[in-house]
């Protein structure tokens, strides 16, 4: 049944280029969104940036550029690349444009009517991390810095503040967890979740004083100071405002179905959005879900540490469609794992130009070759392996486990290659007596090729689609409940160059 699906991603934040970090959620998001228009839902998938802050405005000094030619730069850098990662959302968001900060103007003051002593003025004193944009507590400094920031000092500040009293809602949210399992995946952050609301939880600050480039806070303190909101008070509601919020039929796409983001930021997305939501009298997002990291040598990708490679040479080392598929594949969607170019030139001979490649390129060669391109007509016949597969696909594509639904999709493969090995069709055709085996092997290898370019197609959709229409022509891709009843019978196939060709040994291991 079709239904609405709202996905969002974290927005990134305007302070320098994308890198795999950043890749690698929005693949992920884009293959869930792939796959649930497969499904047959209506979906809205929603990125973007984060472009206030003093991370921002710092960045902005040090170029020499007022701060929104900074953001411009910087979001023109980010669309380009998930263009070239072919990257399918509908909706751009960026926290400087005239009805985000309306929208959360208007959060801010819905929440102040509501319960006006969920605000309160407070001097607040701490060690502030520019690159987390939070004060740190002490479990989250090690040798005078931020875990997750190590090459950046931090700030001792002192300032009055407007704070939100999130203690408020700590029993609210205890019960939220408790009623709604499925509501922060996977398991082991919500085993976090709740080990912080165990330990309690603290007030935040959400103003920060002296703080130009950032939304001015609606509500005026007592000395009649405007301040600054602070970043994440402003960066979380994107999620509310790109419905429209508050005019409009927002409604009619809130509450989003799911938030993708990455694991260092669950707390934010997993505690403190939903009270300032029940602050607001606003529905709770349905699901929340914290990947891991993508690693280089057992390090995190970040700029501000320094680790990483360049985004494009990984790309265009085998084309935007291997690298998704790789970093699907070889990185667990729900733990963090390891990018070596040495395993990505294994995975892509291995399975790509070895699987898929040549599964595809003798199936098509062979129907062109014994039938003159057309597939013959055969009934359509119980498979337990296509039955075995699907239904493995769905499970895993339906719990996110991206890098699971990837091995459902090249066990079929695998099996694939195993029975054009077994049936050896090439033998078959010296003998015209076996003219009707050759015709049911044949119809099934099409049959396998098809099946194939839809599982992968939320994964690689450039390559699949382009092989979904040599096998199909101007058929329509089917929905995911469909494909059982796929019949191949009388499609005209057409052969072409190799879709992942080999690559020179020496530039697979460079």
């Amino acid at each position: 049944m079709s239904r609405r699906f709202y996905l969002t991603t974290a927005i990134d934040y305007a302070n320098g280029d994308p890198h795999q970090g950043h890749a690698y959620e929005k693949i992920g998001a884009d293959a869930i969104a792939r796959y649930h228009r497969l499904r047959g839902d209506e979906v809205r998938f929603c990125m973007g940036m984060d472009e206030h802050g003093q991370k921002v405005a710092q960045a902005a000094a040090a170029n020499g550029i007022p701060p929104q030619e900074q953001v411009d730069r910087i979001a023109a850098r980010f669309e380009a690349m998930w263009s070239k990662l072919e990257i399918s959302n509908d909706r751009w968001i960026r926290t400087t444009q005239p009805h985000h900060r309306a929208g959360v103007k208007a959060l801010i003051e819905r929440i102040h009517q509501r319960s006006p002593d969920d605000f309160y003025e407070q001097t607040y004193e701490g060690w502030y991390c520019v690159g987390c944009e939070l004060f740190k507590r002490e479990g989250e400094i090690v040798d005078g810095r931020c875990v997750l920031h190590p090459t950046r000092e931090l700030q001792w500040t002192e300032e009055r503040n407007w704070f939100f009293r999130l203690t408020k809602y700590q029993d609210f949210l205890r019960k939220h967890f408790e009623t709604h399992p499925d509501f922060l995946r996977p398991e082991s952050r919500r085993n976090e979740m709740l080990a912080l609301l165990d330990s309690g939880l603290e007030d935040i600050s959400i103003t920060r004083a002296r703080l130009s480039w950032a939304i001015p806070f609606p509500v005026a303190s007592a000395s009649g100071e405007t301040q600054g909101t602070w970043v994440w008070f402003d960066a979380l509601p994107n999620y509310l405002t790109d419905t429209g919020f508050p005019d409009g039929d927002w409604e009619a796409w809130w509450p989003a179905q799911l938030h993708v983001v990455g694991k260092d930021i669950v707390r934010l997305h997993a505690v403190i959005w939903p009270a300032m939501l029940q602050a607001a009298g606003l529905p709770l997002p349905e699901h929340v879900w914290g990947h891991g990291f993508v690693l280089l040598g057992g390090e995190r990708f970040s700029k501000s540490s320094g680790v990483g490679l360049d985004l494009n040479e990984a790309i265009d080392r085998y084309g935007p469609d291997a690298f998704r598929y790789f970093l699907l594949r070889e990185v667990p969607w729900d733990s963090d794992g390891n990018f070596s170019w040495e395993r990505f030139a294994e995975r892509y001979t291995a399975e790509l130009a070895n699987g898929v490649g040549n599964l595809a390129s003798r199936t098509l060669s062979m129907v062109a070759r014994y039938r003159d391109g057309e597939t013959p007509v055969v009934d359509v016949r119980a498979d337990a392996a296509v039955d075995e597969a699907l239904a493995a696909y769905r499970a895993e594509m339906d719990a996110l486990l991206l890098h699971r639904a990837t091995e459902a999709a090249m066990g079929l493969v695998r099996h694939a290659n195993a029975f054009v090995a077994e049936t050896q069709p090439w033998a078959m055709a010296k003998e015209p007596g076996r003219a009707g085996e050759l015709d049911a092997t044949l119809n099934a290898m099409v049959r396998y090729v098809a099946l194939v370019s839809v599982l992968l197609f939320p994964f690689m959709p450039e390559k699949m689609g382009q092989l979904w229409r040599r096998v199909a022509g101007e058929r329509p891709m089917p929905l995911i409940d469909e494909l059982p009843l796929v019949d191949v019978s009388g499609w005209r196939v057409t052969a072409g160059d190799p879709l992942f060709p080999r690559p020179e040994p020496a530039r697979a291991m460079a």
